[in-house]
């Protein structure tokens, strides 16, 4: 078996194209085959160096290993469509001379109003077929105005193409409702269905996986490769994400390219195991290794209906991950400014004290400087301050200063004297010493802070007063 990506690198790649990476990755290598990696370049215009640079990053960020294709070679190099323009001509070549193909001199105009046309008369949109009745005298004359010709192929009348959708079951089209199709541009380009086509099969691609806005193209595939000789492979359509308002994942209702997720500090386990489950079950609901997740990868486990992405089950995984981490990954993880901040002699104590609120890099900064930089402020709370009272902080000052420096002695000295209890007790202690309503639990913050720096804030407490 081997599976493929094949992206087009015109931009960074989104949870959509990345899932369709993870799915092909995970069905190949859980049936114990090659994944393959080709760059679908032919938009010269659009695809640049730096896209592949980012889209290989990605890929690598995400655990997503190719045994085949762009940076790593293989047999059926070169892996850039860009550098196959020799091999695509000489099957145009072929089309061409066993009657397969013809020029078209058609403009974007003349086919516009061929549609508007037909859709007028109520007939289905679909090329005339006029330029495949040209003589050579005509197709030489309109050469000799300059106009440079597309390459069409040519239907079977009667032809229909039958395939077994791996996700969809069987599928049926007849060619005539397709029509003759270019392959071909009138800029010289090939076509995606064309070069796409040719070299899954040329490269051994048994099992293609891709979203099921492609299932138009594969009847098309199949004929050209059914014309050539060629092998075909097997196809399987998933269905596609959108977001929570039902209509296609964009940037509008929640797309974002992995790039930007890793970058805002997820965790690409996180990532994966999210991903894996947009629109595929697992029995497990554990946080699964890359290899737990190929293994367990079944094409009967694809959804029907389109995926929704969710960003809270996102930030689930996220939380997950995060918690799974241990006190070595997790510190790496924190980043260069937290470890600046935190002597490493507390190094174990922030970490207890915080990990279980924090989900991303940003929130371990944050509390690095609340607790051990003193980069708070009451003013935002002062209500909480002022309700609990002048005798509140003065007892609790004092208890601290002359007492067993311990969070339960200071509740239970406070609770005893003033008969406070519950957020009564607790939220003014949490908002003087650390000028947030919630967060880690206090009888680690005070230990964080130190004696001093919890006399300091309780101090900055009482002179609200």
């Amino acid at each position: 078996m081997k599976t493929r990506f094949a992206p087009s690198p015109t931009g960074l790649i989104h949870l959509g194209n990345a899932r369709t990476a993870l799915f092909s990755a995970l069905y190949g290598v859980g049936q114990g085959g090659t994944f393959l990696l080709r760059i679908e370049d032919t938009d010269k215009a659009r695809s640049t160096s730096e896209h592949i640079e980012a889209l290989v990053q990605d890929l690598h960020w995400l655990g997503i290993a190719w045994q085949e294709g762009e940076e790593v070679g293989g047999p059926h190099a070169p892996y850039r469509q860009s550098e196959r323009d020799a091999l695509y001509d000489s099957y145009y070549q072929k089309l061409l001379e066993i009657g397969r193909a013809y020029p078209c001199y058609c403009t974007p105009e003349e086919l516009e109003l061929e549609r508007k046309l037909q859709k007028a008369s109520g007939q289905p949109p679909r090329y005339s077929g006029k330029c495949k009745r040209l003589s050579e005298v005509d197709r030489a004359a309109l050469e000799a105005k300059g106009i440079q010709p597309a390459l069409r192929f040519k239907i079977q009348p009667g032809e229909v193409i039958q395939f077994k959708d791996g996700a969809k079951g069987l599928q049926t089209f007849k060619a005539e409702e397709i029509g003759d199709f270019i392959i071909r541009r009138n800029d010289g380009g090939s076509s995606f269905m064309f070069c796409n086509a040719i070299d899954d099969s040329l490269m051994g691609v048994t099992d293609v996986m891709r979203g099921e806005d492609h299932l138009t193209n594969t009847p098309r595939q199949l004929m050209i490769l059914k014309a050539l000789g060629l092998r075909e492979p097997g196809y399987t359509h998933m269905a596609l994400i959108n977001g929570l308002d039902g209509a296609p994942l964009s940037k509008r209702n929640g797309s974002r390219s992995i790039q930007e997720l890793r970058e805002a500090g997820f965790l690409p386990q996180a990532v994966v195991n999210y991903m894996a489950r947009l629109g595929h079950y697992y029995e497990q609901n554990e946080l699964m290794s890359y290899a737990d997740l190929a293994r367990n990868f079944t094409l009967k486990g694809l959804g029907s209906s389109a995926a929704r992405f969710d960003q809270d089950q996102l930030l689930y995984w996220q939380r997950v991950a995060v918690h799974q981490l241990d006190e070595s990954a997790l510190w790496e993880w924190f980043g260069a400014e937290v470890r600046a901040i935190v002597p490493s002699s507390q190094q174990a104590l922030f970490i207890k004290t915080i990990r279980e609120n924090v989900l991303f890099p940003q929130e371990a900064q944050r509390y690095a400087q609340l607790l051990l930089r003193g980069e708070f402020a009451l003013a935002e709370h002062h209500e909480v301050i002022l309700q609990a009272g002048l005798s509140f902080f003065d007892l609790a000052y004092h208890s601290l200063e002359s007492g067993p420096f311990d969070f339960k002695a200071l509740t239970e000295t406070l609770s005893g004297r003033l008969g406070v209890k519950g957020k009564a007790l607790f939220m003014p202690l949490r908002v003087a010493l650390t000028g947030e309503l919630h967060g880690p639990q206090l009888a680690d913050v005070l230990q964080l802070l130190g004696l001093k720096e919890a006399l300091r804030r309780l101090d900055l407490a009482r002179k609200v007063f």
